[in-house]
């Protein structure tokens, strides 16, 4: 793995993305967003997880973040354990779920292929943290975090978007309290 895709600086500010398992569209439903969302602001209370933005989009997520206590790694790997057990529980718990067979379907043939998954991946391995080391950097990042959606041609406005730290920034109150940067 390259040596720009590491938290070398346990307190450093960060740019992080994971995506889940071949890119499947999950986060469609109100109720896996929520899920995230809850995790997040689990993090946020409890394990010293600074959240400075948010995004949620179908398959993605980015986030700026500094763990509190020194432990990114830890931090986003306990995130994104929890959140695959949970969503996946509800996958296959939820009636109303289509795609049911064929996500856990997916989601069992991506474990099969990894060592370290027991059954089920929901999640790629991968972070790609990128240090954030200037006002300048952060502010590009931020952008292109909440123009996101607006990219993907899903709303006009970055603020519109409801799983976004966007209206938080355009001075309303998201689902998410966030650290401002």
């Amino acid at each position: 793995m390259s040596r720009k895709y590491k938290f070398l600086n346990k307190e450093g500010l960060y740019f992080v993305s994971f995506a889940t398992v071949n890119w499947i569209d999950i986060f469609v439903r109100d109720e896996y967003c929520q899920t995230v969302v809850d995790s997040l602001d689990y993090c946020r209370k409890k394990k010293g997880l600074g959240i400075y933005c948010w995004l949620i989009m179908p398959s993605h997520i980015h986030l700026i973040i500094r763990a509190k206590n020194g432990n990114p790694e830890t931090v986003l790997g306990r995130l994104k354990e929890f959140t695959s057990k949970k969503l996946v529980a509800q996958i296959k718990e939820n009636p109303q779920e289509s795609r049911k067979e064929w996500l856990l379907w997916m989601f069992e043939r991506a474990g099969s292929n990894s060592s370290n998954v027991s059954k089920y991946q929901f999640w790629q391995h991968h972070n790609k943290p990128i240090e954030l080391w200037s006002p300048g950097v952060i502010d590009q990042k931020v952008e292109y975090i909440h123009n996101n959606p607006i990219e993907a041609g899903f709303v006009n406005e970055p603020w519109h978007w409801k799983y976004s730290s966007a209206i938080d920034y355009s001075g309303g109150q998201g689902l998410l309290e966030i650290d401002f940067v």
